[in-house]
């Protein structure tokens, strides 16, 4: 590894984390974590964390630095797209303290992650063959550069080094943050008997699913979704209002609930989806996940719906299978849906609400996560075709003591969308262009200091979005299934 690459990422992350924030329930704290030895002899307990979360690396050992290879996050998704690996630098604070640096570096298949102007060569060309007074000056189109940027001999390594094939990854996606969570993870994982109030023990802190044997050492939960910690609480019922039919609402709930559980706290998802569906869920949540399960679950006439909404795609199916991925750990996840199809008006708001009150009030310890489109969740009475209106939220808010409904935000991009068509006669369903405002591409939950005139109480902001298909056009929403091949073309 060259000392190059390290310098450059730790002068681009070096910042000042300074203070003693006093600590809320769940949240990271924003000051660093010192332990309380010298760094040779808190160093052995890093490395022997990393491999216990199978997290394989390689390690500058003259310099305390490992990098860990790189690993994609949800693995069962071929949605996701995201790959991560850590760099974690090991710092003198004192002759008797010690700290960690955990940088974590993103990369993806697209060029989302792309830093303003990385697109622009403003350098002398650093093309690989050719004559040598001949290099390719990097630019797109030379036809001496190897690569359209080119690339020096010195990029070959990382290169490389690169996941191939479908997640391959583009030059231009790479992003890299400090992880105050990660650092304090690994701190309450080796330093318990130290952290005293401060922080518990991975053991403590996970929500483990009753009669489970063991918690996981490690589970990776991608980025941290700011602001959606301190919102979390025993009882508290969350209702996110979405958009139906992209790939990025699902991955924002399984971060959600991975945060969570391994922040110790139990979390149910509600899921609209009609409740005939409740029993198939539940079997194919508690299986191991097989081909057999797999059509077990995407039996159900839901999944084939003449006017496939969105409700029904790919990411939800990948969804379900990452929730099932993280009970299979030992984590205490559970879902139910509450949906009432042969319903409509208020009767179908009164039936939704009256499913999601029993769940609430039969698992009061737990954090509930309740996904629909974004009618039901409003707490304000009244639409604007109706104004005697009782959305599921309003007639929530009147019976629970927490209940914080959000919005979607999202940057523009596309969905799967069911609408009507030119002349109003029968729905379109289809890949739409979605219009929304950027925002950056860090998942975040934002709250405002007073509900708006629909009774939302804030927004949840899930980056650029992408349409996601049926999960019946993508091998039955199964993950392990190889896309459907397109028909050759006449000759």
């Amino acid at each position: 590894m060259r000392s190059g690459i390290w310098l450059s990422l730790v002068m681009l992350m070096g910042l000042a984390v300074g203070g003693c924030a006093g600590r809320q329930d769940l949240e990271t704290p924003d000051y660093e974590a010192i332990y309380d030895m010298p760094l040779e002899e808190m160093w052995p307990s890093v490395r022997e964390y990393f491999t216990d979360a199978n997290l394989p690396y390689r390690e500058d050992r003259g310099s305390l630095v490992l990098e860990t290879e790189w690993k994609q996050e949800f693995g069962g998704s071929k949605i996701a797209g995201y790959w991560h690996r850590y760099m974690v630098i090991g710092k003198r604070e004192t002759p008797t303290k010690s700290k960690l640096w955990i940088i974590r570096i993103t990369k993806s298949v697209n060029k989302t992650l792309s830093q303003p102007g990385r697109e622009l060569d403003w350098g002398v060309g650093r093309g690989v063959g050719g004559i040598l007074d001949d290099r390719g000056t990097g630019a797109p189109g030379d036809s001496s550069s190897s690569v359209a940027y080119g690339i020096s001999v010195e990029d070959d390594e990382d290169r490389l080094a690169f996941p191939v094939g479908e997640n391959a990854f583009y030059v231009d996606s790479g992003q890299g943050t400090r992880d105050l969570t990660m650092e304090w993870r690994v701190f309450r994982g080796i330093m318990p008997k130290l952290a005293k109030k401060q922080a518990v023990s991975a053991e403590q802190q996970v929500a483990k699913a009753p009669g489970a044997k063991e918690a996981p050492v490690f589970t990776e939960c991608g980025q941290s979704i700011l602001g959606l910690k301190k919102l979390a609480k025993e009882g508290g019922v969350m209702l996110l209002g979405e958009l139906h039919g992209t790939q990025e609402v699902p991955r924002f709930i399984v971060q959600s609930v991975c945060q969570l559980v391994t922040a110790g706290m139990p979390v149910t998802v509600g899921l609209e989806l009609p409740v005939e569906n409740e029993e198939r869920i539940t079997t194919f949540l508690q299986s191991q996940g097989g081909e057999v399960d797999w059509l077990k679950l995407m039996e159900a006439p839901f999944w084939r719906s003449p006017y496939p909404d969105g409700r029904g795609s790919e990411a939800v199916a990948n969804m379900l299978e990452q929730l099932r991925q993280l009970r299979a750990q030992g984590l205490d996840v559970a879902v139910f849906v509450y949906d009432h199809p042969k319903l409509s008006g208020q009767p179908r708001e009164d039936a939704l609400t009256k499913t999601v009150l029993a769940q609430v009030k039969a698992t009061p310890r737990r954090f509930h996560l309740v996904l629909s489109g974004n009618v039901h969740p409003r707490t304000a009475k009244g639409l604007p075709w109706d104004k005697q209106y009782k959305p599921m939220g309003h007639l929530l808010k009147a019976q629970l003591e927490d209940v914080t409904a959000l919005d979607m935000a999202y940057d523009s991009g596309t969905a799967w969308v069911c609408a009507a068509d030119a002349q109003g006669r029968k729905l379109d369903c289809g890949v739409k262009e979605a219009k929304g405002k950027d925002n950056g591409d860090r998942f975040f939950v934002h709250t405002w200091s007073s509900a708006n005139k629909d009774g939302y109480h804030g927004v949840f902001y899930v980056g650029h979005v992408t349409a996601s298909e049926p999960a019946v056009l993508k091998g039955l929403g199964n993950p392990n299934a190889p896309p459907a091949q397109e028909p050759a073309s006449a000759p």
